[in-house]
């Protein structure tokens, strides 16, 4: 379906992690969470950080390259088990369901993965250039663009992007937490503009 790997920031020819290495970008890593969970993702800083886990700045950009970078190991594993999950996991998320179905479960669950992730996935966009290029969102476009494709709906590449835009976590997170709307709303909503879509196709 697509050569985008489900660890981006892990690229299938890499050799393994030393151990001494994985025990220290963990033990960055559990900084980062803690800083994120104590005064929320915009004061996750590369600064922060590298005094939290009492390191040089430099090991911390060595580690991670950049904020982005930072925030996308962050979301690794989340992103990784949400992706098994449409790729390879049980209908009507994974294969064997119909495209209908699959694109209402797809919405339905990146909502909830939004709303579980959201500040982190906020920053994330924030520190990246263009927030439409992290292969996470790539992997997800070209997911639903297949499905498009597939239920016969014209042009599923402009489409796909069209319900990208439905998920964008900023407005998902605004729409819960400032306007109050009920995360079933939104998926009742999702599912509306998907059938209502697919169905006219």
């Amino acid at each position: 379906m697509s050569s985008i790997p489900m660890r981006p920031d892990v690229p299938f020819s890499a050799p393994p992690e030393r151990s001494d290495a994985a025990r220290n970008r963990e033990r960055l890593l559990s900084a980062a969470r803690d800083l994120v969970a104590e005064y929320g993702a915009d004061a996750l800083t590369m600064d922060a950080l590298a005094c939290k886990a009492h390191v040089g700045k430099g090991t911390v950009f060595r580690r991670f390259g950049s904020r982005a970078g930072l925030m996308m190991s962050l979301l690794s594993d989340s992103e990784a088990e949400f992706q098994h999950g449409f790729m390879f996991g049980p209908p009507p998320l994974g294969p064997g369901a119909p495209a209908r179905d699959r694109l209402v479960a797809f919405g339905e669950g990146r909502i909830y993965f939004i709303l579980e992730n959201g500040e982190l996935l906020k920053a994330a966009g924030a520190a990246t250039r263009n927030r439409f290029d992290v292969p996470a969102t790539v992997l997800s476009h070209r997911h639903m663009e297949v499905l498009l494709r597939e239920a016969g709906i014209p042009d599923p590449w402009v489409m796909a992007m069209t319900l990208t835009y439905a998920l964008d976590p900023e407005r998902i997170v605004d729409d819960v937490r400032t306007r109050g709307i009920s995360p079933k709303r939104l998926t009742d909503s999702w599912r509306e503009l998907v059938t209502r879509l697919v169905g006219g196709a």
